[in-house]
């Protein structure tokens, strides 16, 4: 696996990372149009053979990272991929000065809860109804935060 550092060069295998871990993904051009965003950075994961594997988009604001979107086709999951992805934006953000990071993961994500909370963030609140899971209905997320600020 190799890492990416995300361009609009890397759009349409950004989408297609994308598609391959959610049902409602984002198209190529959404990730063109974010990726000119101020503050806007983002990996894509690849195999050997340059297929798509994961995707990480972020933005830094005022001093904190959000994690725009992380995802990962379900035949690479658990190999290391998700991980590495957060790591490498991890590291963005910290040398770009920022002091926090936040993202938003649905409550019954339990591996990806496990990564975060491997990665040292921590609950920072509930957003109810965040997640639209179409005929299955809305699903909470908690927010997690991760202080920068301690060593990696």
């Amino acid at each position: 696996m190799k890492l990416i550092r995300a361009t609009a060069t890397e759009a349409a295998g950004m989408a297609q990372a994308h598609a391959g871990a959610f049902a409602d993904s984002w198209r190529e051009e959404d990730f063109e149009d974010l990726l000119e965003g101020d503050g806007v950075f983002g990996f894509l994961a690849v195999d050997d053979e340059d297929r798509p594997l994961g995707v990480i988009l972020s933005r830094i604001a005022a001093g904190e990272m959000e994690v725009l979107t992380v995802g990962v086709r379900p035949e690479a999951r658990r190999l290391g991929v998700a991980k590495a992805l957060m790591t490498a934006a991890l590291g963005v953000a910290r040398q770009a000065g920022a002091e926090a990071c936040f993202l938003e993961v649905a409550v019954d994500n339990d591996g990806a809860g496990a990564l975060y909370a491997g990665l040292g963030f921590r609950r920072a609140g509930l957003r109810k109804r965040y997640y639209d899971r179409g005929a299955e209905g809305m699903i909470d997320a908690l927010v997690m935060r991760l202080d920068l600020n301690t060593p990696a």
